[in-house]
């Protein structure tokens, strides 16, 4: 098994995790139930079952070349962020470029209002989940409605053996304006916090792992709320030395993040530490040319479709089993 990739350079006990919000990925039927009206083949991007699955193929490989300059294997854990459903991770984990790594995920669908949620993909060989559930984030709108958005994605399992938990993310957007959204992703921030009590309350020193889309850098106060409740954040770093997953106008953001407790940087036997973090962002997924020559290629910009990945690149991370 896994005799996929030439050795050279690569450690056989080096696993990746890593984070991608798949930019809006619907399949073509209209859920009654959601606003995905834009994504039909009638709809606003005529979504058509060709770009559909031409996007499943693309996102497919780029999750299969994930860590793999360093690994044996592509990512063991994957969360990911705007996806419709489970069809869609569905045709993602059965696609010509996946299907040999014999991943499976946990789904489930949250309120938000469009009718995106997160997801967790998980290689089988690597990973044993045991339990999950969703966390609701409570939001009121301005006029006092409850504004529906992602849930949090909870899911604990086994790692080569090694228990630990992780949280999937995607918090609520900066659309309205950075300072006027903000108290809506410090709710997001003090929801994982509850949940990382709940965790360590019920377990000794348990190894907890946050990832997700937060819509904030690591510097935003969101994010470091969180990180002070015993957790490191290697995304920050990443920041500094001038990376990012998106870019609007001329600056890079690193919205997309993986963050550890603490007890990750250890190099105790028989667990999983923490290495280094990368972007993912080799050159077949950036825009060649033009004014937006260097950006993350992606599958829309407006209504005008390009046929791309996504608008975010992937983030990842090395473990070491010791």
């Amino acid at each position: 098994m896994f005799s996929y990739f030439k050795s050279q350079g690569k450690d056989k006990n080096a696993f990746t995790v890593a984070f991608y919000n798949l930019e809006n990925l619907f399949d073509t039927k209209d859920d009654p139930h959601t606003f995905d009206d834009d994504f039909t083949p009638g709809g606003r991007q005529k979504w058509f079952a060709n770009r559909y699955f031409k996007k499943i193929k693309k996102l497919s490989s780029v999750i299969s070349q994930i860590g793999t300059d360093k690994s044996f294997y592509p990512p063991a854990i994957i969360g990911v962020a705007e996806i419709e459903n489970k069809t869609v991770l569905e045709d993602l984990i059965y696609s010509k470029n996946l299907k040999a790594f014999d991943y499976d995920f946990v789904h489930y669908n949250s309120p938000d209002m469009r009718g995106i949620d997160v997801g967790f993909l998980y290689n089988k060989s690597l990973f044993k989940p045991t339990s999950s559930m969703v966390f609701p984030l409570y939001l009121e709108g301005e006029d006092g409605e409850r504004d529906y958005t992602r849930d949090v994605l909870w899911v604990k399992g086994c790692l080569n053996g090694e228990h630990i938990h992780i949280l999937v993310n995607h918090w609520p957007s900066r659309r309205k304006g950075t300072e006027e959204s903000e108290y809506k992703r410090m709710l997001a921030s003090e929801l994982n916090q509850e949940i990382v009590n709940v965790i360590r309350s019920n377990e000794e020193d348990p190894k907890i792992i946050i990832m997700g889309d937060f819509n904030d850098n690591p510097t935003n106060n969101s994010i470091k709320s969180l990180v002070k409740n015993d957790f490191y954040n290697p995304m920050e770093r990443l920041l500094a030395t001038g990376n990012g997953t998106l870019k609007h106008d001329e600056d890079w953001y690193l919205f997309d993040q993986i963050i550890f407790s603490n007890n990750f940087l250890g190099e105790k036997e028989n667990t999983h530490s923490f290495k280094y973090a990368k972007v993912f962002d080799n050159q077949f997924l950036k825009v060649y040319r033009g004014k937006n020559k260097g950006k993350p290629f992606r599958t829309f910009i407006g209504k005008w479709y390009q046929g791309g990945f996504s608008d975010h690149f992937p983030v990842h991370v090395y473990l070491k089993k010791n």
